[in-house]
């Protein structure tokens, strides 16, 4: 396993050493056009039931450029395993939303987002396991540095909204509904096609 992050952070690097001689970054005419990535960070939740937890997941994502201000951009995001001996859940989901952007320099630009969240909870109440499907929505801010025209590092901060409702799993738990905000504070990358 360590054989195969170290060889793939070798290629990763001399991919990204290989590019970084790319033309540089212009906002107004690099920033339109399809742009796919990945991040990986920090996700809290908090719940009202207990649901407390810190731990990471990732995200990967596609999106489109208008301009230099607006995008429209999908992903997939696993948030993993989370609960206590009580409840635990493991939620997965997928997201279509808005991006608005300005250019704060050359190479940066700061950005917030918000959208529609569909995910999948798999979960166990007091040894009770279903699975249940909704809907929520997002939020988030963030900031890109564009290293050139295709490479860009970023930084996102964004609270998803999930609330599930589990009543319909067993009679005898009362008011077992539980509202959770996921908080992700992630790293990513994107390329630019």
């Amino acid at each position: 396993m360590k054989k195969t992050i170290i060889l793939g952070a070798l290629i990763t690097a001399g991919f990204l050493n290989t590019n970084l001689h790319a033309k540089t970054y212009s906002s107004e005419s690099d920033a339109k056009g399809v742009y796919v990535g990945a991040s990986y960070g920090y996700l809290r939740v908090d719940s009202d039931n207990g649901f407390d937890e810190n731990k990471s997941a990732y995200q990967v994502f596609a999106g489109y450029g208008f301009n230099q201000y607006f995008a429209i951009e999908s992903s997939f995001i696993d948030f993993g395993d989370y609960g206590n001996d009580f409840a635990n859940a493991d939620t997965d989901g997928y997201t279509l939303g808005l991006k608005a952007g300005v250019p704060v320099s050359d190479n940066i630009s700061i950005y917030v987002r918000g959208g529609q969240l569909w995910y999948e909870t798999d979960y166990s109440v007091l040894g009770v396991n279903n699975s249940a499907d909704d809907e929520g929505l997002f939020a988030g801010v963030g900031a890109s540095y564009h290293i050139n025209e295709d490479w860009t590092v970023k930084f996102d901060y964004t609270v998803y909204d999930n609330d599930l409702d589990v009543d319909s799993a067993t009679d005898d738990i009362d008011d077992a509904n539980f509202s959770t905000d996921l908080k992700h504070a992630s790293l990513g990358f994107e390329f630019k096609f």
